[in-house]
């Protein structure tokens, strides 16, 4: 235990009048109970003082706690205006004292937490969600404008580039569009079977599963898988592009991103889509032959012959044409958020999360709008 001299102890005197003394003596160690500033202002405000001496020359030993108390006494004291007399202090003191107070705090630089307004929240949440779909429009038309100048040959990105981003799009990932388009087959044949058994009509899950897999499910499925895929990716390297300030060093070089970043990903993808498309359509009604055979007891000739006068070509057209839009929004949310990343390493997957969400939101949106213009249309 402590001896009790050195414990941490503050006397009050008043030499003068005006002048209040504050002796400070023994071991001023965190680890210990010390005294309270607050307590030595309350009794300082009793008096009518004009000036505070802070002693101490009977400190044992200290550490950060001796100074955090002098700098709040000396702030109060600096706000009622009575003067501080620092020479008594130990020469290690002062001179950190001193160069805590060298340079005044800079107003504003402490967060201070406030909870805004409801209205001002909403005012905010509009600015911000105009400065996005402002930056979001001129992103599409900087695309547009850089495929253009591809179709007048004009367009400048590294055919190596292209070529490797169509094998990472395309083969590379037939594989998890393989199993999610058998198992997504699957489960429209159990849903339909469920059903058609109560009619004696097993042999309608064909038209199910193919019209579904057709019009909807391949290019859906194969765009979301894409999107957390492919697009997420996009982000990514762009991301770490934009940190390490390779964007702007091709900006310097007077090398269009649009055209040597975005293009060639955004031609892969428009180019790949309809084929994994495609590929998840057969995968898709391969699945539900699977539970038609196996558990419908249906013959897989009369299955396959059922699908294919159930689903003429102009189903496939449809679903062909949303995977390419679908492919074109993947591209341009990946490469949209990879160019908006910020400076930091965490910037980065935040990038990448924001990629896929909004691939997903506007794959959903524009799905619904081509399903109105299609029924419009009679496709």
């Amino acid at each position: 235990m402590r001896p009790e001299n050195t414990t941490a102890k503050i006397e009050i005197v008043s030499p003068e009048d005006s002048t209040i003394e504050i002796k400070l003596s023994g071991h001023w160690d965190i680890k210990n109970g010390l005294p309270s500033a607050d307590a030595v202002l309350d009794e300082i405000a009793r008096h009518p003082v004009e000036r505070v001496i802070l002693n101490g020359g009977a400190v044992v030993a200290w550490d950060s706690s001796l100074l955090s108390f002098i700098l709040k006494v000396t702030q109060v004291l600096e706000q009622r205006h009575i003067r501080t007399d620092l020479s008594h202090l130990p020469k290690g003191v002062q001179g950190l004292i001193s160069l805590a107070t060298a340079v005044p705090e800079r107003k504003g630089a402490r967060r201070e937490e406030r909870r805004s307004a409801f209205l001002e929240r909403i005012g905010k949440n509009a600015l911000s969600a105009a400065t996005s779909a402002r930056e979001m429009v001129d992103f599409i038309g900087a695309a547009s404008l850089a495929f253009f100048r591809l179709l007048q040959g004009r367009a400048r990105f590294r055919r190596s580039d292209f070529v490797e981003i169509i094998q990472d799009c395309g083969p590379g990932a037939f594989s998890i569009v393989s199993l999610i388009s058998i198992l997504v087959g699957l489960i429209l044949a159990f849903v339909g079977a469920i059903q058609l058994e109560m009619f004696g009509a097993e042999i309608y899950v064909a038209d199910l599963v193919g019209l579904g897999m057709a019009r909807e499910m391949g290019a859906m499925m194969s765009a979301v898988i894409m999107a957390g895929r492919t697009g997420a990716a996009f982000a990514a390297e762009l991301g770490t592009m934009q940190v390490n300030e390779e964007i702007d060093a091709l900006t310097t070089l007077g090398i269009s991103s649009m055209e040597f970043l975005v293009l060639p990903r955004l031609l892969a993808l428009m180019l790949m889509m309809p084929l994994l498309c495609l590929y998840a359509n057969l995968m898709g009604i391969a699945g539900g032959a699977i539970v038609a055979v196996t558990v419908l007891d249906i013959n897989a000739s009369a299955y396959l012959l059922q699908t294919r006068e159930a689903v003429p070509l102009v189903h496939f057209t449809v679903g062909l044409i949303k995977s390419v839009v679908f492919g074109v929004i993947v591209a341009l949310a990946g490469c949209l958020r990879g160019v908006q990343c910020g400076r930091s390493s965490s910037a980065v997957g935040v990038a990448a999360t924001s990629a896929v969400v909004t691939a997903i939101v506007f794959i959903i949106v524009s799905d619904a709008i081509l399903t109105i213009i299609f029924n419009f249309i009679g496709m």
